[in-house]
């Protein structure tokens, strides 16, 4: 049998049989100091060994060497190698759980039992389908028109509105367009157009600003377009020298229509300092002082176009005619003759026209009168209608005609020759001129 002390000199002795007989003796409750106190060191010491394996462990699975191979492990081992796709925390911190819980990282769509809230489609995804959106609602959108381009716009609509007179068309084009802040300026172009054109047009000018006030045009926007016009004077004189005493006709009839309010002259008493806006608005204020009170001043552009009396324009184209017999001006018969717009009646200019040629004595007349209808022929002025119409007229009053002048027949066939030389009127109408019998005057037989 060997000694305590014997064992515990053998270090490479197992110590199966004597943690048995500890074990026993634990149980018994007989220990002796020594053996409990060999106990306790093969704790310790077990414990140790537990310690330095676990460590050694560590250490060989976060050291590298200069090459990259796991320090202290074998590489061949699976256990040796570092999983780099493991989501794990290398640094030895974290809890070593997956990021945002799964629903991290590239192609992941989120964590499991997320529910998506329903998106609308966005028109400029690439990946929009309009057809698989159901019906598409289209909305007219209307650029507003830049002040540039205003005038452009406007002038081709006023020009046609002093041909047609329709200011319905008118306000229908207007709605049209999205003039915006500039709409006012609409007023103002078309008083400087009327105020180059003719009596007629600044009269039409005048009941479209008066039907357009209240549904296009407020009483605002019409103040602002004359206050625009009368700072535009120095300029618009150029061109026309009457436009002050114009303006103040535009501005008397404006507040007589009430598209102006009454107190808009009271706004520039002793602040105008231009002449000419000065003059404009004596003119307004005289004309709305007037004795005679009216609640529209209808007449302050005169009455126009086929509006007057026929006597009245019979009156004015034999003045017309005389005037031209006198001077020999064929522009000025031309201007005069626009200047009635009585398009329509201008066979009564042929007809008053051959009647002094039948009239005069001598050729000068008759020279004269074939230049003026030659001149009105080829500008357009007479059309063939109106032509043929005046000297139709004559040709059926010609026997009363004859009473007054007995040579009446053969000074008209002299006149229809020349005319038809001169490319005046067409053959057809040459050969319907009548002409003296013979054996007989006017048509009665003599026996």
């Amino acid at each position: 049998m060997f000694s305590f002390d014997e064992k515990l000199a053998d270090p490479n002795r197992a110590y199966s049989g004597d943690e048995d007989a500890l074990n026993d003796a634990e149980v018994n409750g007989n220990w002796t100091p020594q053996e409990k106190a060999l106990h306790e060191a093969r704790l310790k010491a077990k414990a140790k060994r537990r310690l330095r394996k676990s460590s050694s462990r560590n250490s060989t699975s976060e050291s590298f060497s200069e090459s990259g191979d796991v320090a202290g492990g074998d590489p061949n081992s699976p256990k040796g190698k570092v999983n780099t796709n493991d989501r794990k925390s290398r640094t030895g911190k974290g809890r070593g759980l997956p990021k945002k819980g799964g629903a991290g990282g590239k192609g992941v769509w989120g964590a499991a039992g997320l529910v998506y809230e329903v998106e609308e489609p966005d028109v400029r995804d690439p990946n929009y389908d309009e057809a698989a959106q159901g019906d598409t609602v289209y909305a007219t959108v209307v650029p507003e028109v830049d002040e540039k381009e205003l005038e452009k716009m406007v002038n081709p609509i006023v020009q046609e509105y002093f041909e047609h007179g329709d200011t319905k068309e008118v306000q229908m084009l207007l709605k049209e367009l999205n003039l915006g802040p500039h709409k006012y300026e609409f007023s103002s172009l078309a008083v400087s157009l009327s105020l180059e054109g003719k009596a007629s047009h600044r009269e039409l000018t005048s009941r479209l600003l008066s039907d357009l006030s209240g549904k296009m045009l407020s009483q605002s926007d019409m103040a602002r377009a004359f206050d625009k016009m009368l700072k535009e004077l120095p300029e618009l004189i150029l061109d026309t020298p009457e436009a002050p005493q114009m303006l103040g006709q535009f501005i008397a009839r404006a507040i007589a229509d009430h598209i102006l309010p009454m107190s808009f002259l009271d706004c520039y008493k002793g602040k105008v300092d231009c002449d000419h806006a000065r003059v404009a608005l004596d003119r307004a204020a005289v004309l709305l002082t007037m004795k005679r009170k009216m609640v529209r001043l209808d007449n302050v552009w005169g009455v126009g176009g086929g509006q007057r009396p026929v006597k009245h324009l019979v009156k004015e184209m034999n003045l017309l005619l005389k005037e031209y017999l006198i001077s020999g001006d064929k522009a000025e018969a031309e201007r005069c003759l626009r200047d009635l717009e009585v398009p329509h009646f201008h066979h009564e200019l042929v007809y008053e026209a051959v009647v002094m040629v039948l009239e005069s004595k001598g050729d000068t007349a008759s020279h004269m009168m074939i230049k003026l209808l030659q001149s009105f022929w080829k500008t357009g002025l007479i059309t063939v209608d109106q032509m043929n119409r005046g000297f139709q007229r004559v040709y059926t009053e010609l026997p009363e005609i004859n009473l007054d002048v007995p040579h009446a027949h053969s000074i008209m066939e002299t006149f229809v020759d020349l005319c038809y030389q001169e490319a005046v009127i067409t053959k057809q109408l040459r050969d319907a001129c009548p002409s003296r019998l013979v054996n007989g005057v006017c048509g009665i037989d003599s026996s």
